[in-house]
């Protein structure tokens, strides 16, 4: 059988699309779990919701782009502290599944309250990207997953580099170390809870744009946190090189499996390729191996 190496370079760079938004979306699970040890499984649906924000500024209120997309992060940073300090910050001290249930009430909440207002119909937001594709050798791309990708890479660094040099994003790796230390030295830790809420918010609003842009909105978008859920129990639920690598190998194997296998196996594919990794490393490729002493 002869390989079409072309096509196969473009499916390849088309997964690699996609998992950008994958990595992208798991940075943003990361950073609530590892400031928080909270599961939010509606993280799907804060990237729907700030989706449908970005399309009420800019289709409803007749917004430009730009000053749409800022108003739909600082929309979303809003409600991501309000969650905080409304659903989450009652919860604190007890069960962790208490919390986990929580966050799966609230994406059933927020699918709610947008088929309340939006219907549950289909809708396109305003084109941005450029419509031309993009050409490498014989592979074509269609721009919008290569802008989607360079605006997630993009993301990405300068949320590194927020957790690597700004003073919040130090408080935050220090909360999510050690939380009694990060106390003791004087650090306001709930204060923290809510800045990883409100930036985990503001990066599913990024990220929710992105991929309404590629194939519309509908209340049924929170789908996609089943996969960036396999993406970041992959590479490790506290991990941010595992959400990277995780989401880059996941919409590998999902673009190689649904062209090859069909799309009905996409998930299949990248469920399989969960259980074979917790085989092996029940804490996902680069989690943290937790020891508990009685």
């Amino acid at each position: 059988m002869t390989i079409d190496w072309w096509l196969l370079f473009e499916i390849v760079l088309s997964g690699l699309g996609a998992g950008g938004l994958y990595a992208l979306t798991g940075l943003a699970f990361v950073t609530i779990y590892k400031a928080t040890r909270v599961v939010n499984i509606a993280i799907g649906e804060m990237l729907m919701v700030g989706a449908y924000l970005f399309f009420a500024f800019s289709a409803g209120l007749n917004l430009p782009v730009w000053a749409a997309i800022l108003a739909a992060l600082v929309a979303s940073g809003a409600f991501g502290a309000l969650v905080e300090r409304v659903m989450i910050r009652p919860m604190l001290g007890e069960s962790p599944i208490s919390s986990f249930m929580v966050t799966v009430g609230l994406g059933s909440i927020l699918v709610g309250i947008v088929e309340l207002v939006w219907t549950a119909d289909q809708q396109r937001l305003p084109e941005f990207f450029p419509a031309a594709p993009v050409k490498i050798g014989d592979a074509m791309l269609s721009s919008k997953v290569v802008w989607g990708f360079a605006v997630a890479v993009l993301l990405i660094g300068a949320v590194l580099l927020a957790l690597r040099f700004w003073r919040g994003g130090v408080a935050l790796r220090a909360t999510a170390s050690d939380q009694q230390a990060a106390y003791s030295m004087g650090i306001d830790v709930p204060r923290v809870f809510s800045l990883a809420w409100v930036g985990a918010a503001m990066i599913a609003c990024v990220a929710g744009i992105v991929v309404g842009s590629i194939g519309g909105i509908s209340s049924v978008m929170g789908v996609f946190g089943l996969s960036v859920l396999v993406v970041v129990i992959f590479g490790g639920l506290d991990s941010v090189l595992g959400a990277l690598v995780g989401g880059l190998v996941v919409g590998m194997v999902e673009a190689l499996a649904g062209f090859y296998l069909g799309g009905e196996y996409r998930l299949l594919a990248t469920f399989l390729l969960l259980v074979l990794v917790l085989l092996v490393r029940p804490y996902g490729l680069f989690g943290t191996h937790e020891i508990e002493r009685l």
